[in-house]
């Protein structure tokens, strides 16, 4: 299990450098790949750990050029919105995003995730969507005993299904 640290994006990735101004889901690297079956991996806590522990021919990666948005909100006496002001994160914000994230992989003893990366996940097995299998993981988990909660039994539990399932 890695977080691939030596590999390289997919190839896709490579066509297109410098930031976008789009949020992640709507870059068009990542468009592209979900018409090729590969779906962003999901970004609760609970599935953070994901890319880590997922079969490596069925995970990918593409660099982050998305821009994150800091969004303020005004309002009058009544509650009613009187100005909306978005403005990009700056660059030394960003690693702010990930604390909870890195504080959860610490406390189930996984490396910090690299920076800058958009995991793209595949469904092993005869699964047909990211959607099915995170089901499908809570369900074992749940006939199991096993809460489905970024825990060590959960991590555990989920390394060895995926396993199987790429088999």
């Amino acid at each position: 299990m890695s977080w691939d640290e030596d590999g390289t994006p997919h190839p896709l990735a490579l066509r297109r450098t410098g930031r976008s101004e789009q949020e992640p889901d709507r870059l068009p690297e990542v468009r592209e790949l979900e018409v090729l079956g590969w779906e962003p991996a999901p970004d609760d806590e609970m599935w953070v750990f994901l890319p880590y522990v997922w079969p490596p021919a069925d995970r990918t990666w593409i660099p982050d050029r998305s821009t994150h948005w800091a969004v303020e909100t005004r309002l009058d006496g009544h509650g009613h919105i009187t100005e909306v002001e978005a403005a990009p994160l700056a660059e030394s914000d960003l690693h702010d995003l990930d604390w909870e994230a890195e504080e959860v992989l610490t406390s189930l003893g996984l490396p910090p995730r690299p920076l800058g990366r958009l995991w793209l996940l595949r469904p092993p097995g005869a699964f047909h969507t990211l959607g099915a299998v995170l089901d499908h993981l809570r369900t074992v988990a749940t006939e199991r005993g096993v809460e489905p909660r970024a825990s060590a039994a959960f991590l555990a539990l989920v390394r060895t299904e995926l396993d199987a399932l790429a088999d």
